[in-house]
């Protein structure tokens, strides 16, 4: 925490988070664009965002998009929010958020974590229905080749269809497949409103990738969730369930326990 708190104190490195709030994935032409720094300068800082893990990188072809990362924001609230009233904590920021800012335009969901374990442990802990179960409080059938189907099991709700498919399949390296279908059934099963259920279940299906990168005794996870047209119901919904179930698999992987499930985890 101490190299989070020494990126944050930099007004300028702070502009560069703002920016990046604003409108997530930009490359550093675009970082630059308003900032009274030298393109070098831009680089420094954001290196030292990197290195705290503030923000995570993604290559999309030859570019290389920058991401605000929430994991160490999460951490910190972790350590000392949940001992007072998160909930009413949660509620206040969001309305202050209302009130100062227009609606973010964001169009997926970029978030990287580190884990002590190993790759081959990550990826069983992916696709495993004993691991699943756990902490995505979900199973998954399905042989986990690329093209493949694969089968939801989620708050005792079956879900089943054709789309639903894996799209990359690199054991230990990288996975990505198709979101799952919301059906009525899993709507009752999460107490989602029939208004909720109408519009998740109108969007274009959403993709999800898991790329596990190994460095030295830690993997470096990195989850996109996209494929989201602006104001997505379906992106509001996961934005809040994938930071605690990515905070669970960490938990569960590193001491063999898991953190208490929330009504957000549920409904992702």
């Amino acid at each position: 925490m101490d190299e989070v708190f020494k990126a944050l104190a930099d007004p300028s490195r702070r502009r560069l988070l703002d920016g990046l709030n604003a409108r997530n994935g930009q490359n550093l032409r675009e970082l630059c664009t308003g900032l009274d720094m030298a393109r070098q300068s831009v680089s420094k800082h954001l290196a030292v965002l990197e290195a705290a893990n503030l923000v995570t990188t993604v290559r999309r072809g030859r570019e290389k998009l920058h991401y605000l990362n929430a994991a160490p924001i999460n951490a910190i609230a972790d350590r000392w929010i949940n001992r007072y009233d998160r909930e009413r904590a949660r509620a206040l920021a969001d309305l202050k958020t209302a009130l100062e800012q227009e609606p973010m335009g964001s169009t997926e969901f970029v978030y990287t974590t580190y884990i002590k374990t190993t790759p081959e442990r990550l990826w069983r802990a992916l696709t495993d229905p004993a691991f699943t179960r756990r902490y995505w409080q979900a199973t998954f059938e399905s042989d986990w080749e690329k093209g493949s189907t694969m089968v939801w099991t989620q708050n005792g709700v079956r879900m089943s269809d054709p789309e639903q498919v894996i799209l990359e399949s690199e054991p230990y390296r990288r996975l990505a497949y198709t979101w799952h279908t919301f059906t009525p059934e899993f709507a009752a099963a999460v107490g989602m409103s029939d208004e909720v259920l109408a519009k998740a279940a109108a969007e274009p299906r959403s993709r999800v990738s898991f790329d596990i990168e190994p460095l030295g005794e830690t993997v470096k996870l990195t989850v996109v969730h996209e494929g989201f047209e602006p104001g997505s119901t379906v992106l509001e919904l996961v934005s809040g369930g994938w930071p605690h179930l990515l905070s669970d698999l960490k938990t569960l992987l590193e001491t063999g326990d898991t953190l208490p499930v929330t009504t957000e985890q549920k409904g992702s």
